[in-house]
């Protein structure tokens, strides 16, 4: 029978295979009752939070160690009503046997939930009920963590357990009959809960218990409240700040009552100048910056939000403003905007602007922008030139296309076929604990219908395989010609081999491609890039012995040419990041991994954005940079790297010292080094800000009015200036994904933690 050649697979092999030091018995019992008491926590945190059993809010788990070792020995429950100890194997028997049956002594006197009340039948008329239970407030605030159950026509309640007409004294006449029966059934008690307590008010009218505010917490709370809602831009409903549940919260907090219509007229308009004049300060204090512009790339639904970024020397970016469009735009109108925007922040000093990165229009508008503009470097950003060569391999590679073809045959045959679908579950709940329909997209000549495709072929690989050594799919491939030509094509290694080739290519540049919009790249940073690009496709080439070698090398070159700017080179050579130590202990620029070609660039470059008298005196310190270098203990300084404490990568301790060493200690280079500074700061990617979808559905749903697009542009100004000064470049809605996503992920962790107690 045929496998897969996964990847994974052989590197488990190779892992397990190397020796290793097995941990001792002591250690695997410690990190098991570590992982134990971590699990219940995160259960009952959630659950104190109103996402799981009610019983934790009473039960705390506790990690006992042993007094001699030191190391942990059990886990345990702790009541925190009683303090008293139980085995943490069971917190929901241990729930039912020492809270619900009555053991623990101070659960009983606490108010039952409301769930747990069930309709009696009326006692003989001779009973009298004079003792009051708890109030109907008590139980309906338990009634919210329990589950709901069955409602019947109208309940039977004793009217004396919700309202006791003895204590009014006459004042409030409730008619005296053994059993009151609620016409609305389980929904009457909450406004007989009401009732009771407007009664109790005008009995014995206390002070409020609400917080006495000052006027000065009231506007802080009210002004953060505000920061919240624009800055979310979309995510929060500004309906929603009407809602009764928001509105109950704030009278109980000491907070007025706040409309939707203060927050987009008022609120909105006096955010919107505090943030613009701090943006335009910003600005104003830099010698130069950068634009960046993306949302130009066309979209299938036909509104496009693009926006306009200033990136400033110091590595913070600023949003300037937003322009809607309707699907595609010509060139000639994206180099007016482009234009307008540079004008709109320099006035009367155009050189202000160093350039523009941009995610369309290299081959038009910037160039156009460039040689009117001797002064300006234009760049095309990255991430789009990635996502474009993904584009290139579907498009053009004889080997995706037949690829797509056959995974597209096989997924169709399997979902198609009921004895051959039904197999395929039950395989796949054998080998993998899930059952699903294999994904087969409309149009697998796309890049992620054809990466899903491909993925879920390679997850059920060895349920598919297994489905065609079936004793009753194997009458069904006999019967069929199609059938047999399916099974022949998954019995075939070479196929398999194919399958992951393709995969594993579009799974690198994709990884890649993420990357960098993570990680925003400089201009120097783009040939180290490319460079590394071809050194993972030599290895792919090598490990999956691909027919069309020269093919692929030729797509990613002409890729690379489209994408290509000098300024990559210069950047590279100018920037002390990436200076080499030679065999003397110089630090010099990396010239030597340069192509002629590329050399004569830098050249090229340099001379054309120095005025004519100084071109000559730039070309004599670029000899002396190239021989001379920096001095290493700078050098060093810059190149120092320390680990990211959120995603455990090494990075650069100080990315500005690089601009700030030629501002500073390399000085004596006056026209190189004002080349340098302007260069080596420029983005590569016009990635910054990603805007919720809600915005534009917004903005459309009222036909692109005026204040609609005015508002809008004013709340997204807020929200990505905010995001750019936090550093976070996510999308909520994307996030919200993710989250969605991991959370079954991390149950089922949870629910191993509190299965996996036997070796405790």
């Amino acid at each position: 029978m045929a496998t897969t050649t996964n990847a994974t697979t052989t590197a488990t092999q190779q892992q397990t295979q190397s020796p290793t030091q097995q941990p001792s018995a002591e250690e695997l019992a410690t990190k098991a009752l570590q992982k134990r008491y971590e699990g219940l926590m995160m259960v009952r945190t959630k659950a104190v939070k109103g996402k799981g059993a009610w019983y934790w809010s009473h039960l705390e788990p506790i990690l006992l160690h042993n007094t001699d070792t030191g190391f942990p020995k059990a886990v345990k429950l702790r009541c925190s009503l009683c303090d008293a100890v139980f085995s943490a194997s069971n917190p929901s028997r241990t729930a039912s046997e020492h809270l619900k049956r009555g053991t623990c002594p101070n659960f009983n006197s606490l108010p039952k939930p409301i769930s747990t009340i069930s309709p009696s039948p009326p006692p003989p008329p001779s009973s009298s009920h004079r003792k009051r239970n708890s109030s109907a407030v008590e139980a309906l605030n338990h009634h919210h963590h329990q589950p709901h159950h069955h409602h019947q026509g109208s309940y039977n309640v004793t009217p004396l357990s919700v309202v006791d007409p003895s204590r009014f004294c006459g004042q409030f006449p409730v008619t005296q009959q053994p059993h009151l029966m609620l016409s609305g059934g389980k929904d009457d008690l909450g406004p007989l809960a009401m009732l009771e307590d407007s009664v109790k008010k005008l009995k014995s009218p206390k002070t409020s218990q609400t917080r006495n505010l000052t006027k000065a917490q009231i506007d802080s709370a009210l002004d953060s409240l505000s920061d919240w809602v624009f800055e979310s831009c979309g995510s929060v409903s500004l309906s929603g700040l009407e809602h009764p549940k928001l509105r109950a919260f704030l009278t109980q907090v000491g907070l007025p009552i706040i409309s939707r219509r203060d927050f987009v007229t008022g609120r909105l308009d006096l955010k919107y100048e505090d943030s613009r004049a701090e943006a335009e300060s910003r600005i104003h204090d830099a010698m130069f910056f950068q634009i960046a512009s993306d949302g130009w790339k066309f979209d299938s639904s036909g509104e496009n939000l693009v926006n306009l970024i200033v990136n400033l020397p110091n590595g913070t970016s600023l949003y300037r403003r937003a322009v809607f469009v309707n699907g595609a735009v010509p060139s000639n109108y994206a180099e007016e905007v482009l234009l307008e925007t540079v004008r709109g922040i320099c006035g009367n000093s155009p050189q202000r602007c160093v350039g523009i990165v941009s995610d369309r229009f290299m081959s038009k508008a910037l160039r156009n922008l460039e040689s009117q503009h001797q002064w300006m470097v234009n760049l095309s950003c990255q991430f789009q030139g990635f996502n474009s060569l993904i584009r290139d391999f579907v498009k053009e590679l004889p080997l995706f296309k037949s690829v797509s073809q056959s995974c597209s045959r096989l997924v169709n045959f399997v979902n198609s076929t009921a004895q051959i679908r039904n197999a395929v579950c039950k395989y796949q709940l054998q080998e993998q604990g899930e059952t699903r329909m294999l994904h087969l997209p409309l149009d697998s000549s796309l890049f992620e219908p054809l990466y899903n495709l491909l993925e879920d072929v390679l997850s059920f690989a060895r349920a598919i395989q297994l489905v065609m050594h079936d004793d009753v799919c194997k009458a069904v491939l006999m019967e069929d010609h199609m059938a047999r030509e399916v099974g022949e094509m998954v019995g075939d290694v070479g196929f398999w081999n194919e399958v992951e080739a393709v995969y594993s290519l579009l799974k690198l540049v994709k990884e890649m491609a993420r990357r960098i919009e993570e990680e925003r790249p400089l201009v120097g940073q783009c040939l180290p890039l490319w460079d590394e690009l071809r050194s993972k496709i030599k290895d792919w080439y090598a490990k999956f012995n691909v027919v069309e070698e020269r093919q692929v090398e030729k797509i990613v070159e002409r890729r690379f040419k489209k994408s290509y700017h000098p300024a990559w080179a210069a950047a590279f050579i100018l920037d002390p990041l990436y200076l080499i130590k030679d065999s003397s202990g110089k630090y010099l620029p990396p010239f030597k991994c340069l192509s002629p070609e590329q050399e004569k660039d830098v050249d090229k470059l340099i001379t054309r954005l120095v005025s004519r008298d100084e071109a000559h005196i730039a070309m004599m310190e670029l000899m002396k940079w190239r021989t001379e270098g920096l001095d290493p203990v700078y050098a060093r300084a810059v190149q120092m790297k320390e680990r990211d404490p959120v995603s455990g990568k090494m990075r650069i301790a100080n990315p500005q010292s690089s601009r700030l060493v030629w501002e500073t200690y390399l000085s004596e280079f006056r026209s190189l080094g004002r080349v340098a500074v302007r260069l080596i700061f420029l983005h590569a990617t016009s990635c910054g800000f990603k805007c919720n979808s809600s915005v534009l559905r917004w903005v459309n749903s009222n036909g692109r009015s005026r204040a609609a697009v005015d508002r809008a542009q004013k709340l997204i100004f807020i929200s990505a200036n905010s995001k750019f000064e936090r550093r976070d470049f996510s999308n909520e809605e994307e996030r919200d994904a993710e989250l969605l996503a991991m959370a079954n992920g991390e149950d089922d962790v949870l629910n191993d933690v509190l299965i996996d107690t036997s070796s405790v």
